[in-house]
């Protein structure tokens, strides 16, 4: 016996059924996407929207004044009054923000000093200039970088 007459789907490539092969007819057709609606142009994932709420404006008393302040710095106001009349878990939680925020502040000083290099190239070939100026007793000479000095 032939292959061919047992199995007569066999030699007919695209027909066969099975794992990662789902039949002809239930395929995508060329050019058909399979989430044809997508995502809604408008939807917005959970980060934009804690972002966009906590930004939000509430107004709040502060010693019998109203003043108005994002809900972030609300929610912050409560967690350090509750830290300070002696909750544990606020504190805990209130350390351990803190903290987060000292290792993150720490991180952007690195990433963007307060003088980049290039500025301090500048600074100190200036310094070098005073320092030969004062030793040889007279006043630092400006320096004529192209610009006209008319004005």
């Amino acid at each position: 016996m032939s292959s061919n007459t047992e199995f007569p789907d066999q030699d007919q490539g695209d027909t066969q059924v099975g794992y990662g092969r789902p039949p002809k007819t239930t395929r995508f057709k060329k050019g058909q996407s399979g989430n044809p609606k997508g995502r809604p142009k408008g939807s917005l994932n959970v980060a934009t929207m804690l972002i966009k709420t906590l930004r939000e404006k509430v107004v709040i008393n502060e010693n019998g004044k109203r003043k108005t302040v994002t809900k972030l710095e609300a929610a912050l106001k409560q967690m350090v009054n509750k830290a300070a009349s002696g909750d544990p878990r606020a504190l805990r939680l209130l350390l351990d923000s803190a903290r987060d925020a000292e290792i993150q502040q720490d991180a952007v000083g690195e990433q963007n000093p307060i003088v980049p290099e290039l500025d301090q190239e500048v600074i100190a070939g200036l310094m070098k200039r005073f320092q030969q100026s004062e030793q040889q007793g007279q006043e630092p000479q400006e320096v004529d970088n192209g610009k006209d000095q008319s004005s």
